[in-house]
Formats: structure tokens, sequence, C-alpha cells
């Protein structure tokens, strides 16, 4: 995507995130309440949407249209993502471009998911072919195991404790508890982090992100068409990579690092000039993995910067608590998690948690578990129009 592409993020909605949805909570109800929440933000009407993006695991046997329909929009852009943590930055990179060549003027991107336990089990277990022929026989226990062993290589590669990853884990917490949406706000030490119930070695309870139902909601247009009160976020520069080595490599790179610095070029400024980071947080170490992999982390010194700049800084990383902390609704909806927070972060209005003067975002996604780690994986620079 060249500089100057002529997109904006103007608006963001979000629906409660609950741990168990009532009987009358749903999927499309989760959806419906981040969609009225967004077109009020963006003091539009439904009628004024002519394009919309949807990804969810829960939405079947609906499909993109069949939302649509229920939500009364007529369109003439339509897209439906199923990449997983990377589908939040695959849709916003076909709106961008949407939006900017003129296919629709105003799109609606949503995520959202409801679960429950039972059912994000099932999905966990019949994720691909890969997974439900070759590891759910095996009694895997759905993708915990697989970053498990991909943990296990990262500590051993950088030198890093399993206090590192608590330092991640603690410094999210506090965000969240800035966070009225997040579902666990109260604080977490490092006794408890490391006390924690034993998930899968040398993973604990806190390094895994809680199943929660809940929606969000973006609409991207041109930056001259904003009549809202805040400022638009502009898309600077968007790249995506899909399996990268193969599933032939150890795991601790992401697609990122074959686009990172196609990225920051096309952004117009580097890592060292981001206010705020959301990094796509399904395991510490993939947050860690992909920081290194946009070059952020100085000297490839991953349990330095844990130390350091999460555990005694509180470097803006993943402000909203990220998922964590904040819930995971289901794979697809978290992403969005993380760009919509950027935007709020940018736009001055993330309440308690506002990082001062941020002008400038990184937004990254990852996902679609194969075989042994995430075959995709995308990011965003993101910056606040004048």
């Amino acid at each position: 995507m060249a500089q100057g592409l002529e997109a904006a993020i103007v608006a963001v909605g979000q629906s409660q995130y609950v741990r168990r949805p009532e009987p009358d909570q749903s999927t499309h109800t989760f959806i419906r309440d981040a969609v009225v929440a967004a077109l009020a933000d963006a003091r539009m009407d439904a009628s004024e949407i002519d394009g919309f993006a949807v990804t969810s695991f829960s939405i079947a046997p609906d499909a993109a249209v069949d939302l649509a329909w229920r939500l009364g929009l007529s369109l003439k852009w339509l897209h439906q993502d199923t990449n997983g943590g990377s589908s939040a930055l695959n849709m916003l990179g076909h709106a961008a471009r949407g939006v900017h060549c003129g296919a629709a003027r105003n799109i609606l991107v949503v995520a959202g998911d409801a679960t429950g336990l039972g059912g994000y089990a099932k999905i966990a277990a019949n994720y691909n072919r890969a997974t439900s022929e070759h590891l759910a026989p095996l009694g895997h226990g759905g993708p915990n195991g697989v970053y498990s062993l991909v943990t296990t290589r990262q500590m051993k590669a950088y030198g890093l404790e399993k206090a590192d990853y608590g330092h991640m884990a603690i410094a999210q917490r506090a965000w969240a508890a800035k966070n009225p949406f997040a579902v666990y706000r109260a604080p977490l030490t490092m006794e408890e982090y490391l006390a924690a119930p034993m998930v899968a070695d040398p993973l604990t309870r806190y390094d895994c992100v809680p199943v929660v139902a809940g929606a969000q909601a973006i609409i991207v247009t041109r930056p001259d068409a904003a009549r809202g009160p805040h400022a638009p976020v502009r898309v600077k520069a968007i790249r995506n990579s899909f399996n990268y080595d193969n599933q032939e490599g150890d795991g601790l790179r992401t697609g990122i690092s074959t686009f990172a610095p196609e990225l920051w070029d096309a952004a117009g400024f580097g890592p060292s000039e981001i206010d705020v980071a959301s990094i796509y947080d399904d395991y510490p170490a993939m947050v860690l993995a992909q920081l290194d992999d946009l070059g952020m982390i100085p000297g490839s010194d991953l349990a330095r910067f844990a130390r350091e700049r999460i555990g005694r800084d509180r470097a803006p990383i993943n402000t909203w608590g990220g998922m964590m902390s904040a819930g995971q609704p289901g794979g697809p909806a978290g992403g969005l998690n993380g760009i919509s927070e950027a935007v709020l972060q940018l736009q001055g209005r993330a309440g308690e948690r506002q990082v001062p003067g941020a002008r400038r975002a990184v937004a990254t996604g990852y996902g679609m578990t194969m075989y042994r780690y995430g075959g995709t994986a995308a990011a965003a620079v993101l910056e606040r129009a004048p």
C-alpha cells in the first residue's frame, strides 16, 4: 500500500464483554450493540454505510450478507474474513483500500464471538485439518500445548525466565484496571502469577487468554468525510504475511519479520516514533516475538525489554489490558480490540489509561495456528490527523 492512502478510522464501538453470556445474549446481539455504538460515535445513520466487513467464529449458518440484512445495511462492498488473529488487520487493509479507491464511502468493520467455553473447546479441537487429524487425537488441549513448546524454545534462545512473562501479565492487568470493559481488573502480583496453576508447562493460568463473549466495531472512511467530534486516525501503512515459512521454522519469528522495513518505509517514520503499541497477545511469548520483528526491542534483548520497559517502565503496550486481562472474544475479534484501543489513544479519549500526547500507534494481528504456530501475521501503522 502506498504512502498517502486516503483512509482513516473515524469511530469505535464496543459491546459489553462477559465471561458467560446470558440466554438472551448471542454473537448477533453483541455485534448489534457494537454496531449501534460505532454509528453513534461517528454520528452516522445505518443508511450511510455502504461497505461492511465481518469476522466471527460463531455467526454460522449466517454469513456476511445475512448479517448485513439483519442490521438493515444496503451495500456495494462486502467482505468476510476467516483468518483468526489477523482477521481484523486484514479487514482494515481491505476497507482502507476500498475507501481509497472509491469502492465504498463508509465501511463498517465488525468482529464478534459468543462461543462459550464449550463452544471454544470444540473450535480448538477442529480448527483445521492439521489440528483435527494430527493434534486433537493426541489430546493436545488446543493451542496452549502448541505455544508451550514455542515459549520453551523462546526462553532457551533468549535467556528468558518465567518471571519475565509475568512482567507482561502484571503490566497488562494494571492497564486493564483502568478499562471498564475488561473482564479482569483486580491487581495481579508476581507472587500470584508464579503460583498460578499450570496449564501447559511453562504456561500457567495468567499466560492464557480468558475466553469472553463480545464484539467490537470501527468505521473507515476518507479523512475529509469525518464529521464526528474526534480527529480521524489515518491508516499510514498496513502489511500482511501468510504462511511465510511453510511451518518449517521454530516459531520464534512471525511473518512480520518479512515486511517490517517496508511497513516503516511506507509509514514515513520508524518504531522509535511510536507512542502506543497494540500487539496481539494470545500468549506473552508472541507479544515479545512480534515486538522484536517490528524492530521495537533494542538488540533483540527480550529479557531486558520485559524486565525494564514492560516491568519497570510500564511501556504503553496493550493499554486496554490486552486479551490476557480484557478477554478474548474468539480469535478473530481480539485483533479489533487492539486497533480500537489505538484509535481511542490517538484521539485522546482513553480515559484513565490515556498516554499523554499519543499521536502514532502500531497494531498487529497474529494467528491461524496451523500445526506448530501461527501462519498469519499483519501490522498497521496509524497516525492522528492534524
